[in-house]
This record gives C-alpha cells, structure tokens and sequence, in this order.
C-alpha cells in the first residue's frame, strides 16, 4: 500500500535513519542483550547522526523542525532492521523526554539542558511508575516539599525506562495536599550527580533485554525551585498534555514491528517446505498471512492518518489512546501468528520471530495499559 505522508525531505531522513541504525546499532545489538543495557555513547552517536533532537530550536543544537513524522520514520528503521529494543532507549529519550523540555522548559532551563539532550551527551528520562502506582497517576506518593528556595524530594519509582543512563531525570512528584490529588503534582528535573539520589537494579525482563529499566530513589534530594519543569501543580496536565504524542509513538513502533516480523514470516512461508512443498502453499497459511498483511494495511492508514492529525495539532488523547491499543493489541495477535508459522524454530532464540515475540509484549502495558486505553475511550465517548 503507497504511503502518502512523507516528503522527499522525510525520504533523505530515512535514508539517514537506515545507515545510522545499520552502523550503529546492529553490529553490537547481540552484546547489548546479553549485557541487559544500551552502551551508553550510543546516545552521543545518535545526537551526531542528528536521530534525537529534531523538534529542538537551532540555536539549541537541534533540527528547529516540529513535525514528529521525522520521529516516525526512525522509531520504523529500528524496528525494520529487527533491533527494537536497542532503539527503545533512544525513542524515549527524543519521543518523550525532550519535547517536556521544549515545551515546559524555560529559557534558562533549555539553554542548561537542551544542547546536551540535543546532543546526546545527557541521556533523559521521565519517572512517573512507583511501585504501588501505575497508571494511576494522580496516586503517585513520592513528595517534593517546599523549604525556601529549594525543594527536598524523597520517594522511590519503577520500570524506568533509560534509568540507568540517565544524567536527567523528569520526577512526577507531590507537591501540594489541597484539592483534588491531580490538582498537586509537579515536574522536577533531577541531575544524576545530586546528593541522595540512587539507582538501584536494572531490572530483569521477559524481553527487551537491551532496554535499561530501573528502580530509582529520592532520598532527601534538595533541588532548587529552578528545576521545576513547567508550572507547579500542574504536573498532571502537563504529562495529560505530553502522552498522547508519547502513545502515538509506542503506536508507530508496534505497527513497524508488526510488519517487520510478517516480512520476515511471508520470506519463512516461502522458502521453508513441508510435505514436498512450500508451508505457504497450504490454505491455512495463504489466509493467516492475508489476514495480516490486511490488518497491517488497514492498522496503517489509520496510524498515518494520525500522524498527519499530530503535525496539524490535532491529534487527541482519544484517538492517541485508539492507536495504541489498536496497533499493539494487533502487534501481539501477528507475533502470535507468525511464531506458530514458523513452528519449533519460532520458538528459537536465535529466530528474530521468536525475539520479536518475546520483546513486542511489553508494548500493551507501558504507555499506559490498554485496558486503561479502553477506558480513556469510552469516558470520551460518554462524557464522563
């Protein structure tokens, strides 16, 4: 199906994206998953190749270019050549942490942090799960109180993605007790190098092995009122504000992982035999590998539709919340597929399928479960 949403300037970018995922990211994918961690100076590699800051102002280091189809188009490379979880670091850092700072940030602060982030020599991420909190946000309990001009935090989070090669952190914190508990959170930014704060694991996972997950914690860090990231109190809006774009993303990838892994399996049907002939010769196989290609086609349109809706801005949580469900409810059904289509060997880790399996799971809890989509949906519709 012809895709219609990108320009000769998206095409150049892509290309781009493709040498530097080829170069950068493949040769030591293998170390990286037996490691459990992303090499830290593929960040600066990244910011060097121009992956990471292309919504960022010029005179700040970036591209000064707001049109996330270029996010796209890198989050699609990663997943093509088969190394999804090596560029999860990357999409959160560019996809969902940056954009806090040059939407929230304020002069100072972008002129303190964005030529880093830009650049990759600060590697960001964003803290919100602890853990008795998950999707529920305005239960967060870590805590952020006033003390002159500084702000002493104190709380632990989980399931941190980049936590442990972070040099920034966005904190979700409690900042105030008045009201409504969503009326009183706010965004710190926490250094890496300040006193109490501390990593504990990277934590072991079912797949995704070469994406860093962290267990972080607060104990008495002093941050001056300069670090907080927008206004105080409004953390919440501000993240309601920020996750559609961040679930449109999470949407891209499971779609590009979709069709990598039918890619992979329609070339399997092809050359593997059975019974003196091709498995794809056989009814069964001909309507499973048809009734992915459609979805994938059909899942497409809609995301692509939703990508132009985004640079037009107006992209809604709504549809933001449809697209994530959608494509990675539909990720889990085509790896299902594809696993069974390629029988024992499938189940093989060396099978980039059967990885693909193992790592595409996550894609329907973090970003907000699509349970939770679900209920973001029908409270829209219903006005509740």
């Amino acid at each position: 199906m012809k895709r219609t949403i990108f320009d000769d300037e998206h095409e150049m970018f892509r290309d781009a994206a493709r040498t530097f995922v080829s170069r950068e990211l493949t040769k030591d994918f293998e170390e990286w998953e037996r490691r459990g961690i992303v090499d830290k100076t593929v960040f600066e590699k990244a910011g060097a190749a121009g992956m990471l800051g292309a919504a960022v102002p010029e005179q700040f280091g970036g591209g000064g270019i707001r049109d996330f189809r270029f996010n796209a188009i890198l989050l699609e490379e990663v997943c093509r050549a088969g190394v999804m979880n090596a560029g999860l670091g990357i999409s959160n850092h560019a996809d969902v942490v940056i954009p806090y700072f040059v939407k929230y940030g304020t002069a100072e602060q972008q002129q303190r942090w964005l030529p880093g982030l830009a650049s990759g020599e600060l590697v960001g991420a964003i803290a919100m799960t602890e853990p008795n909190t998950g999707s529920d946000l305005a239960a967060i309990s870590s805590t952020a109180v006033r003390d002159g001009q500084s702000y002493v935090l104190n709380g632990s989070k989980v399931f941190i993605s980049n936590g442990i090669n972070a040099d920034l952190v966005i904190v979700v914190c409690r900042t105030g007790s008045d009201g409504p508990a969503q009326r009183n959170l706010s965004l710190l930014v926490v250094e890496a190098d300040r006193p109490g704060f501390s990593r504990g694991r990277n934590l072991a996972k079912v797949g995704q092995h070469a994406a860093d997950t962290a267990e972080l914690f607060f104990d008495n860090v002093v941050l001056p009122v300069e670090n907080v990231l927008g206004e105080q109190d409004r953390g919440f809006y501000q993240l309601m504000n920020m996750l559609p774009q961040e679930r449109l993303s999470i949407a891209v990838m499971a779609l590009a992982h979709a069709r990598a892994a039918f890619d992979e399996t329609l070339n399997y049907c092809k050359e593997r035999h059975a019974f003196g002939q091709p498995i794809g010769s056989f009814q069964n196989s001909r309507f499973q590998l048809a009734t992915m290609r459609t979805e994938i086609d059909v899942a497409q349109a809609f995301v692509d539709a939703q990508l132009t809706a985004h640079h037009a801005d107006e992209l809604t949580g709504e549809e933001a919340a449809q697209a994530k469900w959608w494509c990675t409810d539909l990720n889990n059904r085509v790896l299902q597929t594809c696993v069974q289509l390629h029988g024992a060997y499938g189940y093989m880790e060396e099978c980039a399928v059967g990885r693909a399996w193992r790592d595409g799971r996550a894609m329907a809890i973090y970003g907000g479960t699509n349970e939770i989509m679900k209920d973001i949906i029908g409270k829209r519709m219903l006005g509740v």
